[in-house]
């Protein structure tokens, strides 16, 4: 996996293989061109918290592999800006959580130099946030000028039978089989945001392997009411 000089590990599940791109088939022929390429300008994309966005940007550098970088700026944000440094010699920098520095003078200084060089380089910059470039709370004008120049993807949430579909994807993935009642189940009793869904399917995964039993409604909640 693709790792910066920080200890930082892309999740192994985060690939385009295991991403349902119902509603966001645009977005995701976008970032697997980028992935695949060596220049290009790159864009922006944002949407809710738990609809994506992270996943797809660590598919975009699992697919790139070492031409890229990973930067978790909500995990990284106490670290200061000295991190970016360097970064613009990657061919693909995916910035993640844009949102959690707007506003920080030092930081914004720092990202607006990484963001001038890598995009008069040709190379490409992903961004992610939870909203659009403009509606970004970016306190440097020029640095909210560049941002907002790139493509604008909105990520679509999945509905409901989309969020089963993306269980039973995951868990394909994982090499579980996961019944279309079983997820049913699932969706009615947790947190129906996808983050949490997963979260519990890993889980699972773990207790289904320790007790070697398939995911049906009497296992999974025997789990939950553990």
């Amino acid at each position: 996996m693709t790792q910066m000089a920080l200890p930082l590990r892309l999740a192994d599940y985060a690939v385009f293989a295991s991403y349902l791109s119902t509603g966001n088939e645009a977005l995701v022929a976008t970032l697997v061109d980028l992935a695949s390429s060596d220049s290009g300008q790159g864009c922006w994309m944002w949407g809710p918290s738990a609809s994506g966005k992270t996943h797809l940007l660590q598919a975009v550098c699992d697919r790139a592999g070492d031409r890229s970088v990973y930067v978790p700026l909500r995990m990284l944000a106490g670290a200061g800006p000295e991190i970016l440094d360097g970064l613009a010699s990657r061919d693909l920098i995916c910035i993640d959580d844009m949102n959690t520095v707007a506003g920080d003078p030092a930081w914004e200084e720092a990202l607006f130099t990484l963001c001038n060089q890598v995009l008069d380089a040709e190379r490409i910059l992903i961004v992610s946030a939870a909203m659009s470039a403009r509606e970004c709370p970016i306190s440097l004008p020029d640095l909210q000028s560049r941002l907002a120049r790139l493509p604008i993807f909105q990520v679509q949430v999945l509905g409901e039978s989309e969020r089963i579909t993306a269980l039973q994807l995951r868990a394909r993935h994982r090499g579980l089989d996961l019944p279309e009642d079983t997820a049913h189940y699932l969706l009615s009793r947790s947190r129906r945001d996808m983050a949490s869904l997963y979260e519990l399917l890993d889980k699972l995964d773990l207790e289904a392997l320790r007790a070697k039993r398939r995911l049906t409604i009497p296992f999974v909640k025997g789990v939950l009411e553990a």
